[in-house]
C-alpha cells in the first residue's frame, strides 16, 4: 500500500498498483468465507472424508463452518480489518486511475505535476522534523498537501482536454459560415431554408461551447497556477517556520478554491452534455421523413 501519492517510478509518475476494489459495499461474512485459513480447513475436511469414505467429515464441517461464519462476522476486530482491506483497495485504485490520468497528459504538464509533487516532499521532510506534539498538525497538513495534488492533477487534465479541444476548433471559420448561411437563407427554397436554419442553430451551440471552453481554460490554468505559486511559497516558509498548523489552514483555503475550480470545470461539462438532446431533436427534424417527399437538396455538412 503507498500513500496517498501513489508509488513513483523513474519518470516521477504515480505506478499503477494493484487491482481496483470491485464492491461498494462490504460483505463481512464472505469476507470470513475467503480468509485463507477457512479454506486449508475446509480443503481438510474434504480430504478427510475422501480418505475415510464417509460423509461425516463432511457434516461437521458444515455445522463448524456456519458456527465460524456467524461468530467471525459480528466480530467488531474482524470487521476493521476487512475495512482497512476494503480502504487499501479502495487506495490503490485510486492511484491506478490517477497514474493512468497522468500518464495520458502531455509532457510539459506531466514536468509540471512532478515538479509540484518534489515542491510537496520538500515541504513534508522540512516539517517530519518537529516535535510529537506537532505531528498532529504535520498529518493534517500532508493530508491536504495530497487533496491538492490530486486536485492538481485532475486540473491539469481538464486543462490537456480543453487545449485539445481548441486546437481542433476555429470560431472564427464557424462564425464565417453562420454569415454565409444567413446571407444567402433568403434565396434558398423553402426546404433548404429550413435545413439550413438547423444548421445556423447546430453552429451557433459550437460557438457558444467554444467561448465557454475558452474562458474555463482561462480559469484552470489561473488555478494551475496559483497551486504552484502558494506551495511554493509554502516550501519557502517552511525553512524557517515551525508553526504546521498555520501551514495546515493555508493550505486548506488553497484546497477550497481547488475544488470551486473543479466545481466549475463540472458545470460546464455538465452544460454541453445537456445540450445533446436538443441536438437529437433538431437531427430528427433535418431527417424527419417529409424531407423524402421532396426533391433531394444539396448535401450539407454539419461540423462535429
Amino acid at each position: 500500500m503507498g500513500s496517498g501519492g501513489g508509488f513513483q517510478d523513474q519518470s516521477g509518475l504515480p505506478n499503477a498498483p494493484g487491482p481496483d476494489a470491485s464492491q461498494n459495499e462490504i460483505s463481512f461474512v464472505k469476507a470470513a468465507f475467503n480468509v485463507q485459513y477457512n479454506w486449508i480447513a475446509l480443503a481438510g475436511f474434504g480430504a478427510l472424508a475422501l480418505v475415510s469414505g464417509t460423509v461425516v467429515p463432511l457434516i461437521l464441517a458444515g455445522g463448524l463452518e456456519l458456527m465460524y461464519l456467524a461468530t467471525v462476522s459480528q466480530n467488531s476486530r474482524f470487521q476493521r480489518l476487512v475495512r482497512s482491506w476494503k480502504f487499501a483497495e479502495e487506495q490503490q485504485a485510486r492511484e491506478q486511475k490517477l497514474g493512468d490520468m497522468l500518464r495520458q497528459l502531455p509532457s510539459d504538464m506531466q514536468s509540471r505535476y512532478i515538479n509540484l509533487a518534489q515542491v510537496c516532499g520538500s515541504i513534508r521532510s522540512n516539517y517530519s522534523q518537529l516535535s510529537s506534539t506537532s505531528q498532529i498538525f504535520v498529518q493534517q497538513m500532508d493530508s491536504r498537501l495530497q487533496g491538492l495534488l490530486n486536485g492538481y492533477a485532475r486540473l491539469l487534465n481538464a486543462a490537456a482536454q480543453q487545449r485539445q479541444y481548441l486546437k481542433t476548433s476555429d470560431s472564427d471559420s464557424i462564425k464565417k459560415e453562420i454569415a454565409a448561411l444567413q446571407q444567402r437563407l433568403s434565396q434558398d427554397p423553402p426546404r433548404v431554408q429550413e435545413i439550413n436554419k438547423k444548421r445556423i442553430e447546430i453552429l451557433g451551440k459550437r460557438v457558444e461551447k467554444y467561448q465557454k471552453i475558452l474562458e474555463n481554460r482561462q480559469v484552470v490554468d489561473a488555478q494551475c497556477s496559483a497551486v504552484e505559486d502558494v506551495l511554493q511559497l509554502v516550501r519557502d516558509q517552511s525553512v524557517t517556520m515551525r508553526d504546521p498548523q498555520q501551514v495546515s489552514d493555508q493550505l486548506a483555503n488553497l484546497v477550497h478554491d481547488v475544488e470551486q475550480t473543479e466545481q466549475t470545470v463540472q458545470q460546464v461539462e455538465a452544460i454541453f452534455s445537456n445540450l445533446a438532446p436538443d441536438m437529437e431533436g433538431i437531427m430528427q427534424d433535418v431527417s424527419s421523413p417529409s424531407s423524402s417527399n421532396t426533391s433531394s437538396p444539396q448535401r450539407t455538412r454539419i461540423g462535429s
